[in-house]
């Protein structure tokens, strides 16, 4: 039977089949989802590189580290994005329950506009379901305000939608501090692009890698910078292979 798991800069990959990430994601702990630049970022902060080395895995949404994988160690993985397992989970009637999903959104415009498809997709979820993160500073993070409201709450799912970078280290804190395991859910901006708040990435641009491209030609100021950060990525792959950055 083939290993399910991969070790990748010191980060516990997934590398099953979709059905069994689905089942996975039931069981509860941090499920980190790193694009190129995050992990990129491994190497420069000690906080960020704590959260992911400690999530339970991570899964392979980044198709230029998939690439490189095949290129450098001649093993192809296969990859599972972000944003598939979010619309598998979307059909899972464990995540259609009221009150099994708790969201954590970057903006209040942007919570409005999620929460809004989400119920049209007849998803449950209300002000008491949903969280406006402040902007967070750097390294290690806390807030106790949305602790408390977790564990006032008792989701199954906690869905963190927002930025990478940030959301791996307030999963970690949340996991660490919670009473109960929920699923933790790094998936960034997926919901922005089922919703409209983002470009939209059809399933046919998400299975051809395209979703990098489409973000990119919506808003290449925003997303240049972002993409030519994850030129360093494969000196990182070169580098340490399996093992973490700080080795």
């Amino acid at each position: 039977m083939p290993q399910k798991f991969r070790q990748i800069l010191g980060l516990r990959f997934y590398v099953g089949d979709f059905a069994g990430l689905l089942d996975l994601s039931m069981a509860g702990g941090l499920i980190a989802v790193p694009s190129a630049p995050v992990l990129v970022d491994l190497a420069d902060s000690l906080a960020h590189r704590e959260a992911l080395e400690n999530s339970d895995f991570a899964i392979t949404d980044s198709g230029f580290m998939v690439m490189l994988w095949a290129i450098l160690k001649g093993e192809s993985l296969p990859r599972i994005s972000g944003l598939r397992l979010l619309r598998g989970l979307l059909g899972r009637p464990e995540f259609r329950q009221l009150g099994a999903t708790y969201w954590i959104m970057p903006s209040a415009e942007d919570a409005e506009g999620n929460c809004a498809w989400l119920q049209g997709q007849g998803i449950p979820v209300g002000p008491e379901s949903c969280y406006v993160a402040p902007r967070y500073p750097a390294g290690p993070l806390e807030d106790a305000v949305l602790l408390d409201r977790i564990e006032i709450a008792q989701p199954k799912f906690v869905v963190l939608c927002v930025g990478g970078g940030v959301q791996e280290r307030l999963g970690y804190y949340l996991r660490s501090h919670l009473s109960g395991r929920p699923t933790l859910l790094c998936t960034g901006a997926a919901i922005a692009f089922l919703s409209g708040r983002q470009t939209n990435i059809p399933v046919w641009a998400d299975r051809m890698v395209l979703g990098w491209f489409l973000r990119l030609m919506s808003s290449p100021r925003l997303y240049l910078p972002r993409y030519k950060k994850s030129l360093r990525l494969p000196y990182l792959l070169w580098k340490y292979g399996a093992n973490s950055v700080s080795k």
